[in-house]
């Protein structure tokens, strides 16, 4: 199949070829990032740029990278230097962005759907739109990093997404303010994974069940024969909102350990989206357990994923 999208904005709506076709790109460009001199010219002569209205560190790093690597002129926007501080309006700083000849924005904020009003805005012009994050709406590149993550897993060789059928994946943590958490489940489902959802009752409502989700408020039922866990940041301010009583008593009852993986399956794989707590999300000794944790296999296929992504939406051929 071709590629078909002209802006990469959420999961939900997204295909199983899709999803094929990106993980058989990203693996490409796994091998090409295994070569001395990684930068191909797919996009030389064509200007990126990383229009983040709220901090990152792995998400702009990763995109600024993949961008050089296929050959990009890459220009990083910082809202506190910006004409956002005159009252220029976000369209405003898109569009002159535009008028300069950029051809691919990278957008985060923290209001869902702001990647969507630049898109819709900025169509007609030729540009394309990546979303890298919205509130608590979705982050698309996280969870097709995820997906390929957990794929490489099952098969190193061959990553592709029927192999997540029938597989147990529990997501814990902060589930009703992660934008990860959504994405994750959008990919994930629609590859044929189990998806249980595990946190306090005021982090995971059960509403999440009519997502299609399996919700649970113990993390030891939750965990049971799971193939893959994958535990998300508690952000600190949701104790000054009382949704949490304590990050101590988050960890007790909810935070990941040797122990508590025991209860999954044996070949089980633990994640995390960073940046992590630790000792609150999960342990120091797991989280550096390297037959255990994915977390650095996550930032590398970070680049590859998104080096694929700006390749297929670039013009390159599938």
């Amino acid at each position: 199949m071709g590629w078909q999208r002209r802006h990469i904005l959420g999961l939900r709506d997204f295909t199983p070829e899709e999803y094929e076709l990106v993980l058989k790109t990203t693996h490409t460009f796994q091998g090409v990032l295994a070569r001395q001199n990684w930068k191909v010219p797919t996009l030389s002569g064509k200007i990126v740029v990383n229009l983040f209205f709220e901090s990152s560190t792995r998400t702009r790093s990763s995109f600024e990278l993949a961008a050089k690597g296929l050959s990009a002129d890459v220009l990083n926007f910082d809202p506190g230097t910006s004409s956002l501080t005159k009252g220029e309006t976000i369209l405003d700083t898109a569009r002159t962005y535009c008028a300069m000849g950029v051809a691919i924005l990278i957008v985060r904020h923290r209001e869902p759907g702001v990647p969507h009003l630049i898109a819709q805005d900025v169509d007609r012009r030729g540009v394309r739109v990546f979303n890298a994050g919205d509130g608590q709406h979705e982050h698309p590149t996280q969870g097709l990093l995820d997906l390929y993550t957990l794929c490489h897993a099952l098969n190193p060789d061959a990553p592709h997404p029927s192999l997540l059928e029938g597989k147990k994946v529990v997501i814990v943590g902060d589930i009703l303010h992660s934008r990860v958490a959504r994405s994750n489940l959008w990919a994930l489902q629609r590859c044929g994974a189990q998806v249980h959802l595990a946190g306090p009752a005021t982090l995971v409502p059960k509403g999440f069940t009519e997502l299609g989700a399996t919700v649970h408020h113990r993390l030891d039922t939750a965990l049971s024969g799971a193939h893959f866990v994958m535990a998300l940041r508690i952000q600190q301010e949701r104790i000054d909102q009382q949704l949490i009583p304590s990050l101590r008593e988050y960890h007790r009852l909810f935070g990941l350990n040797h122990e508590r993986l025991r209860l999954c399956a044996p070949s089980v794989k633990f994640l995390h989206p960073g940046p992590t707590n630790r000792d609150v999300e999960v342990t120091s000794e797991l989280m550096d357990d390297p037959d255990f944790s994915l977390i650095d296999r996550q930032v590398t296929t970070g680049l590859a994923l998104r080096m694929a992504l700006l390749y297929l939406l670039g013009g390159g051929k599938p």
